[in-house]
């Protein structure tokens, strides 16, 4: 069965539910795209109502595996947590349509995505990495995206037709990660000091000194609201992010340095990931979870805690 030229009307696949997988339907639906498929780990789990729910109100057809995604799809777009990044491409590969593409959106290195690109082009897809560059929600389909491959060039004018914000990076396989990676030690890294400074000058009574401080020396960064975001993201997203950062440490390793700083970010993001499956946060899909708009909200809930960092 050949691509159809007009990719309105390609049969897309998101292998991946969550959020982006999710607002990725929303938007391809709203821009006229008929048939979406998906398939997610949680599907026949105990947490895949809310996934189910969605798809019946979006029409997206929900799939058993992968293997079966991507049999029926023209395009693939792989957005699930970065250590499935490569076995995604492994199950998906067997059962790609000649010619299907594969978008690899996922937060690897560009190690993993060079492995998971000779997987897919050698079951005859056509491979293009993708690296999301900043937080998908606010943007939704807009948000700016680096492709990269041989491929990325034919693709790139092909998912502006569906929404995207696409540019290309590079031909070169992992220009793109390595752009997205190499940032992540910053804005991940900044996410994990923010939560470990304000929290221990919490505990220390210091914390309007120290806020005081970074708005002295960073006038053009407004840090209550930034820290209060920061808590935010890593408390509902602190599991996913801390494999991302692994995945940025194993990046800065492929080039013979040692990841302190992105080892350290991982462990913390992780850390706090824990504490929020333990329900120190409250409940996960309330509306209360994670809201408040001032991070001492947060700060005082892991403090009061007592949970001893051993790490």
């Amino acid at each position: 069965m050949s691509i159809p030229a007009n990719p309105l009307q390609w049969s897309i696949g998101l292998v991946g539910y969550g959020e982006v997988g999710r607002i990725l339907a929303e938007d391809l639906r709203a821009r006229g795209v008929a048939n979406i498929l998906a398939c997610d780990i949680k599907l026949g789990g105990p947490d895949d109502a809310p996934l189910r729910a969605h798809a019946t109100q979006y029409g997206v057809r929900l799939t058993a595996s992968h293997a079966e995604l991507a049999a029926g799809a023209d395009l693939v777009i792989s957005a699930v947590t970065a250590s499935q990044a490569v076995p995604v491409a492994v199950s998906s590969a067997s059962t790609l349509r000649p010619g299907a593409w594969f978008l690899d959106f996922n937060s690897a290195s560009p190690g993993a995505k060079i492995k998971a690109a000779a997987l897919v082009d050698a079951a005859g897809g056509r491979y293009v990495e993708g690296a999301v560059m900043t937080s998908i929600p606010p943007y939704r389909i807009r948000v700016p995206l680096l492709l990269g491959g041989a491929s990325a060039a034919e693709l790139a004018p092909l998912l502006k037709e569906l929404g995207f914000a696409a540019k290309v990076a590079s031909e070169k396989l992992g220009v793109a990660s390595a752009t997205k990676m190499c940032r992540s030690v910053m804005i991940k890294g900044l996410e994990a000091m923010v939560i470990e400074s304000f929290t221990a000058a919490r505990a220390y009574g210091v914390e309007d000194a120290v806020v005081a401080s970074l708005y002295e020396t960073f006038p053009g960064i407004d840090w209550e609201k930034q820290g209060a975001y920061f808590f935010q993201r890593v408390i509902e997203h602190g599991r996913r992010r801390s494999e991302e950062v692994r995945e940025v440490a194993e990046t800065v390793r492929e080039i013979g340095l040692v990841p302190w700083s992105a080892q350290g970010t991982a462990e913390r993001q992780a850390w706090v990931a824990d504490l929020a499956d333990a329900g120190l946060f409250g409940k996960k899909g309330s509306p209360g979870f994670a809201r408040s708009a001032d991070w001492r909200t947060e700060a005082d809930r892991i403090l009061a805690a007592r949970v001893e960092d051993k790490a």
